[in-house]
């Protein structure tokens, strides 16, 4: 097995606490609203949405794939912070036996913030993930952030 991890910065324009709740605390409701062809549902399995939580993510129309589950393994709203596993699905395919993210957002100092995502990939025996998949999977979380961004600043009272 290998594990390839990749760190990515993306700033955003609204608060800390407000990203925070928009995507984590709201972000089953709010992303599938937002972005309907991207994420279509996300139903909980198991748990009460906090560590040990199962949810099944339902992919759009627009998607390669039709569906992961995701084990939640840390959430902090506190510290604002956030960590999720991709355990089961289609997106894993042949050659990732699972990913881990690992989310922070913290204060920029023009009142925005800056979202923190840590993604570990580990590779079944013998793969090894290549930099356009990275590539592509950074561009794919970055579009999905940023159409949740807009939502926000359209709709101030939305979270």
């Amino acid at each position: 097995m290998g594990v390839t991890t990749y760190d990515m910065d993306v700033p955003c324009a609204i608060s800390a606490e407000k990203l925070y709740k928009a995507f984590v605390l709201d972000g089953d409701n709010l992303i599938p609203k937002v972005v309907p062809q991207a994420i279509k549902s996300v139903e909980i399995l198991e748990g009460d949405g906090g560590a040990g939580t199962i949810k099944l993510v339902t992919f759009g129309e627009g998607s390669q794939y039709k569906c992961v589950k995701h084990r939640v393994d840390g959430i902090d709203k506190e510290n604002l912070t956030y960590s999720y596993s991709i355990i089961e699905g289609d997106a894993l395919g042949d050659v990732v036996e699972s990913i881990s993210y690992h989310v922070k957002v913290v204060p920029s100092a023009d009142g925005g913030s800056v979202c923190r995502n840590r993604s570990i990939y580990t590779t079944k025996e013998g793969v090894e993930l290549s930099e356009d998949e990275i590539k592509s999977g950074k561009e794919k979380a970055t579009g999905l952030f940023k159409a949740v961004e807009a939502y926000l600043l359209a709709n101030p009272d939305a979270c």
